[in-house]
């Protein structure tokens, strides 16, 4: 029975909820939930129903919830400081630790930390630094940045441009100018059926090489991308691509960003979605994992080859013009030092390796056979499977969307989360890295029963 409806009535008159059917949710034709307790991998809602959390809220709770220690590490901070600003060189214990911490963790090529509050922000930090870096230098007409199709980094004006999905350009007026897209790393949708892995590969970095051509490689400032593409459709890179790929943008002068709001601190089985495939980034874009989302902090990892003509920039024109009141928020960064210590004390990242190749194994052995499954893959504690109605031609239904969407629900009432991701028909999870075997049986069984339940009634 529900509690509290002038609750769920307020929800909906006063509540603008992002990623959202607005109309539906305000007439009553979405379901709303009221999320009021978590613990480990399962949260609860207001009706007392405990659902297990395999998409660990937005990739972003790591490390489960309920854990005491990033709480009262919070509210020490907040009774001790609860605020002051980070400009003009102010720093709080918490937010110098925190960078202090960040930096031992980075690759040996990284310099500085800036913190902000989102993902978001951070890719609009790195797009600013960009341009900065190149007028610095004197080249003031290399300003694009090339982002993929497929690819997430954020809902901003200059972010949402360089997402590269459809429903976040759709009447927003967007992706500007600034901002043209490439060939997303999907091997399951190659052009040629024939390809491997590495002739796959070859064609993304040929295509990057055409359009940086036909652009002109004096206009184009930076190339961005996640390790593995995530709201995407949670794609591992094929066989050599960030090899090929860094080979271009180098032969060019183009700075990568690589962005690592999702596998950044340990989803990957490793500290950075970077280290783990390879990558040798000018700046790096963490958020979500940083705090496990107990409070909101995003960071922008500056490397050093940035880094030193921002310096130059500075002994050149004074102060740089960028800032956020939030920015190394104390209560943020006592939540982000928290956080990194109890991922090392509880050892997540290799559990991280070991759990997720046991999720994605097990998914596999339990769906990949299935006529409607297309494809399952992943790789770390990400993992996705993939719909088609003819399993062979790789096809996609004439609705995307609405098959994985009826799978979901399925899966809900078997007291499962899981993600209809955007763009085609694609299931997706990334549980906190917590996650038990046992746990991972519950994730499988209750997504191959739902699987098997929409087919029947397909």
């Amino acid at each position: 029975m529900l509690t509290n409806d002038q609750l769920s009535q307020w929800d909906r008159e006063s509540f603008f909820h992002p990623s959202t059917h607005l109309a539906q949710f305000a007439r009553g034709e979405a379901p709303n939930r009221i999320v009021t307790g978590g613990e480990g991998v399962f949260i609860e809602d207001r009706d007392g129903r405990k659902l297990l959390d395999a998409f660990a809220g937005l990739y972003c709770v790591n490390v489960g919830y309920g854990r005491t220690e990033i709480s009262e590490a919070i509210a020490a901070q907040a009774r001790e400081l609860a605020y002051y600003h980070a400009y003009m060189g102010h720093g709080t214990e918490a937010s110098i630790t925190l960078a202090h911490m960040v930096m031992e963790r980075a690759p040996e090529s990284m310099s500085k930390v800036y913190f902000g509050l989102s993902g978001s922000d951070a890719n609009e930090t790195n797009v600013k630094m960009v341009w900065y870096y190149n007028n610095i230098l004197g080249r003031p007409e290399k300003k694009k940045i090339i982002s993929r199709w497929r690819g997430y980094h954020g809902s901003g004006l200059v972010t949402g441009s360089l997402t590269g999905l459809p429903l976040f350009h759709a009447k927003f007026d967007l992706p500007l100018a600034q901002v043209i897209h490439t060939e997303a790393p999907y091997y399951y949708r190659r052009p040629d059926p024939e390809m491997d892995e590495a002739a796959f590969s070859d064609w993304c970095a040929d295509r990057l090489e055409a359009l940086i051509e036909a652009e002109g490689a004096d206009t184009i400032a930076a190339f961005i991308g996640e390790p593995i593409l995530g709201t995407g459709g949670i794609v591992p890179p094929p066989e050599g691509y960030w090899e090929k790929i860094q080979a271009v943008l180098r032969r060019h002068d183009i700075l990568l960003i690589a962005d690592e709001v999702v596998t950044g601190f340990g989803r990957m089985g490793s500290m950075f979605g970077s280290t783990h495939y390879g990558i040798a980034p000018d700046i790096m874009t963490i958020a979500k994992g940083l705090t496990s989302a107990y409070a909101p902090l995003s960071g922008s990892i500056i490397g050093d080859r940035v880094w030193r003509v921002l310096e130059e920039g500075t002994d050149a024109y004074g102060p740089m013009g960028h800032g956020w009141t939030y920015s190394a928020h104390p209560i943020g960064a006592a939540a982000g030092v928290a956080n990194l210590r109890l991922i090392d004390e509880m050892g997540l990242v290799a559990h991280a390796g070991s759990a997720g190749a046991c999720l994605n194994a097990r998914m596999a052995g339990a769906l990949a056979d299935h006529p409607l499954v297309g494809e399952v893959r992943g790789e770390g504690m990400l993992c996705a499977v993939e719909l088609s109605p003819d399993k062979a031609a790789r096809a996609q239904w004439e609705v995307p969307g609405k098959v994985s969407g009826a799978v979901v629900a399925a899966m809900l009432r078997r007291g499962v989360i899981a993600r209809a991701m955007p763009g085609g028909d694609i299931i997706g999870f990334a549980p906190p890295l917590c996650i038990t075997e046992a746990e991972i049986d519950t994730v499988v069984a209750a997504t191959a029963e739902a699987v098997a339940e929409v087919a029947r009634d397909l």
